[in-house]
């Protein structure tokens, strides 16, 4: 039995008027999560999803006021419909490929498969899922800052996983929302353009940063403790990576 559009995302409310938005009938490590901040002047997207099912028509929260949309990183998973947002930012490494995302290009070729789902949606056919071009409004660059008016988030640029990463640190709060360069799950090192020795350097340079909480690109939340512990196993090489496909 396929999921339809209306039963396909779930929203949790958390706290700072931090939201996580997700398609939970996507399996763990493939399932993106989509952080939307409350700001006084706009809001604040982080990521969008696989683009299957549209998110503005289905997730009021995206659509009640101004907001920006900005991609943590252009893997398919993340950049489904950065489409149907006109105010988008993505790094300036990756820019080139939101604005033209081929599958080849946002590692949609090997994964976007219904090996991704525990219940694949209405109409998903493998074969003819693209995602539509959404040429970036701002381009972004390490130390520039997301102004929601009464929240600053600085961007923290992440290379390994993916040349153009970014996370987007609060300092006041101590939020940092992470992107897919830590995460509690399996790190992933070996995509086509990750690099490993801009991994590691990334994370050396990260590793200090006075992070509160930690909410990543998958998998749950967590703190400053664990945040560490995360990126000393991957130093250490007792964290293994890889773009393996779970079975389950």
């Amino acid at each position: 039995m396929r999921v339809s559009a209306t039963d396909w995302y779930e929203t949790i409310r958390l706290a700072d008027d931090v939201t996580l938005i997700h398609e939970p009938w996507i399996k763990p490590f493939y399932r993106c999560n989509m952080w939307h901040v409350r700001g006084r002047d706009r809001d604040l997207l982080f990521d969008s999803g696989l683009g299957h099912f549209s998110l503005r028509r289905h997730v009021a929260l995206v659509r009640e006021r101004p907001l920006l949309c900005v991609a943590s990183h252009t893997h398919f998973d993340h950049i489904g419909c950065h489409h149907e947002f006109p105010d988008r930012a993505v790094h300036e490494a990756e820019a080139a490929i939101l604005a033209d995302p081929r599958n080849e290009l946002t590692c949609a070729d090997n994964y976007a498969t219904e090996e991704m789902f525990d219940r694949a949606p209405e109409g998903w056919k493998t074969e003819a899922y693209r995602i539509k071009p959404a040429p970036a409004e701002r381009i972004l660059k390490a130390g520039d800052i997301v102004d929601l008016g009464d929240r600053a988030f600085e961007v923290i640029h992440t290379p390994g996983h993916s040349p153009g990463g970014i996370g987007l640190f609060e300092r006041k709060t101590g939020i940092f929302l992470s992107g897919d360069v830590v995460y509690d799950g399996p790190l992933i090192d070996d995509a086509y353009h990750s690099d490993r020795r801009d991994y590691q350097a990334t994370f050396e340079r990260i590793r200090s940063l006075p992070v509160s909480i930690v909410h990543g690109g998958h998998f749950p939340s967590f703190g400053p403790v664990r945040y560490r512990q995360l990126i000393d196993e991957y130093l250490a090489g007792l964290r293994k990576a890889g773009c393996h496909l779970p079975s389950s």
